[in-house]
């Protein structure tokens, strides 16, 4: 979210990314970022539907309990500042 931090909802964002325990992973295969995207369900949990992470789970815009890039540059990006070995 480096792009964001000058956003007025991007302190509130970032107090609650790091408020608790954080899962950071993975994930690959064929068309596997629209695929994940699709579990996660629509950025606003709000109009989520169910079925998706997001629509199951979470009652927020800003506390959406999951993320997934949307662009193969952006998996990139993500992916060398959890995991730098890889």
């Amino acid at each position: 979210y480096a792009d964001h931090t000058e956003q007025p909802w991007y302190p509130p964002l970032r107090e609650f990314a790091v408020s608790g325990p954080l899962v950071a992973l993975v994930l690959e295969g064929d068309e596997a970022i629209s695929v994940v995207r699709g579990l996660n369900g629509a950025t606003d949990g709000r109009a989520a539907a169910p079925g998706t992470i997001r629509g199951d789970f979470s009652l927020s815009n800003r506390e959406n309990l999951v993320h997934a890039s949307d662009s193969e540059e952006s998996a990139a990006r993500e992916m060398a500042l959890w995991f730098p070995a890889l």
